[in-house]
């Protein structure tokens, strides 16, 4: 098998916290040049591009500006800084659980992406950590929803990344989650909820569909009062949404989901109140690369069980 051959380094540093894009350019195409190509490819309008090139903003494997009539080379790497929109911070802290020379573990507040994507970029988890460690090389092993809190696995070494992504993708790592919901007495529990989760692209939420079961999840109740519990949940697969579907399928749908059992309309991004209440509370595992065994544990506590009129206010 022909192996791949990696992209080049970087020539352009990481801007608050965010790598710049990388582009290919594709074999084929009518192109002339490498300004043509990239006022095709990408969203911005010709004038952009043009502003961009003319101001060294787009730059070659040696990190030299791209002039507009740079003849196209396909296979040419090009990289650049994309014009970020103004992102209302998340003001929460991020509690760091644990760090040394290979991992980061992080208690990631509610509200905050994990890794960058859409419109949320420089307020992630990723990004800020990267700032305020002063660790570029950062990377996220896993993700956790935005709306969800708790327990991130961050790597230190790009070269590790893959050996602690599998742990994830092997199923030798163990996640265990809180949550608070209603409490719904005829509801047996300890039980095993299996089924198949579809999430479709462009739809908010996902869906239980017939079919072999892809998500798999242990619910147990911790303790109960004044209609809410305590519920402890551990998947042992990692379908998006998987433990919402599934607390919801369940009739006792988690306090504060915008999405389960019915999606509510959008809140404004600077409306922090009522989050979701989900946590990571544990992740435990033996370390790929020292052999130590791990287990890490949240202090956050969800505000519907410590203080529900708080949270409902």
């Amino acid at each position: 098998m022909r192996r791949r051959t990696p992209p080049p380094p970087s020539p352009l540093q990481q801007r608050d916290g965010v790598d710049p894009v990388r582009l290919r350019l594709p074999a084929g195409g009518a192109w002339g040049t490498v300004r043509d190509h990239l006022v095709a490819r990408l969203a911005a309008e010709a004038g952009v591009i043009d502003g961009m090139l003319d101001t060294g903003q787009i730059v070659d494997a040696t990190g030299r500006p791209v002039p507009r009539d740079m003849a196209y080379v396909p296979g040419m790497y090009v990289w650049f800084h994309r014009e970020l929109p103004y992102e209302e911070r998340v003001p929460f802290a991020i509690g760091i659980v644990y760090q040394d020379e290979h991992i980061v573990v992080a208690d990631k507040p509610h509200f905050l992406a994990t890794t960058p994507r859409g419109s949320h970029v420089t307020e992630t988890a990723l990004a800020r950590l990267r700032r305020d460690l002063g660790v570029p090389t950062l990377g996220a092993a896993h993700r956790l929803d935005r709306l969800t809190a708790g327990l991130v696995l961050f790597t230190v070494r790009p070269e590790e990344r893959g050996a602690y992504q599998s742990l994830f993708r092997d199923k030798q790592i163990k996640k265990e989650y809180e949550a608070v919901a209603p409490y719904e007495p005829a509801l047996t529990l300890p039980r095993t909820v299996r089924s198949r989760i579809l999430k479709e692209r462009g739809v908010l939420a996902a869906r239980e569909v017939e079919g072999e079961p892809n998500a798999i999840s242990m619910v147990e109740l911790s303790e109960q009062r004044e209609g809410r519990a305590r519920y402890r949940l551990t998947p042992s697969t990692g379908q998006t949404h998987q433990l919402r579907v599934h607390m919801s399928a369940l009739g006792v749908p988690i306090l504060g989901d915008p999405l389960y059992p019915v999606v509510t309309d959008p809140v404004p991004a600077d409306d922090f109140r009522r989050p979701l209440q989900l946590l990571a509370r544990v992740l435990e595992f033996t370390d790929p690369i020292t052999a130590s065994r791990h287990r890490f544990v949240s202090p956050r506590g969800l505000q519907a069980w410590s203080s529900y009129e708080e949270w409902t206010g």
